[in-house]
């Protein structure tokens, strides 16, 4: 099992005063993470479903900064009746140094109703692949 996997390029204006990544911004980075797997877990998703962000948490680690490129890693940690959390890694690939975990609890939810819905079969499925069954963070040190 592979992790979905992205790239931040951490730009100056997402630094705060003392010169490190200012935590408004990692969840940002969450978000585009979130944004580009669900494009990848459905991509013919229509209006009546959508996902909605009911919580998210973040750790931060270690510092980031202006210039650098890091890797998101995203897993799937469970899959419930009408919701699924997901867990983002984000990590500095050239010292395999993890940099801040969140975990993100999203609803499936149809605004023509205004109601919580069923994780459809076919989107429960492409998202299995993406299963964390073991400790994706073991490859990394802290």
């Amino acid at each position: 099992m592979a992790s979905y996997e992205i790239e931040i390029y951490v730009r100056f204006s997402e630094t705060d005063a003392a010169g490190h990544v200012n935590n408004v911004s990692y969840f940002l980075y969450f978000e585009e993470a979130r944004t580009k797997f669900f494009q990848e877990i459905c991509p013919k998703r229509n209006n009546s479903i959508n996902f909605i962000l009911a919580s998210i948490s973040c750790d931060y680690i270690t510092q980031a900064y202006a210039g650098q490129k890091l890797k998101l890693l995203t897993d799937v940690e469970k899959i419930g009746r009408k919701s699924f959390t997901v867990k983002h890694t984000l990590v500095n690939p050239k010292t395999f140094k993890i940099v801040a975990k969140s975990h993100a609890v999203t609803v499936c939810f149809n605004y023509e109703e205004q109601k919580t819905i069923k994780v459809p079969d076919e989107i429960r499925s492409r998202m299995e692949k993406y299963l964390v069954v073991t400790n994706k963070e073991s490859e990394f040190s802290q």
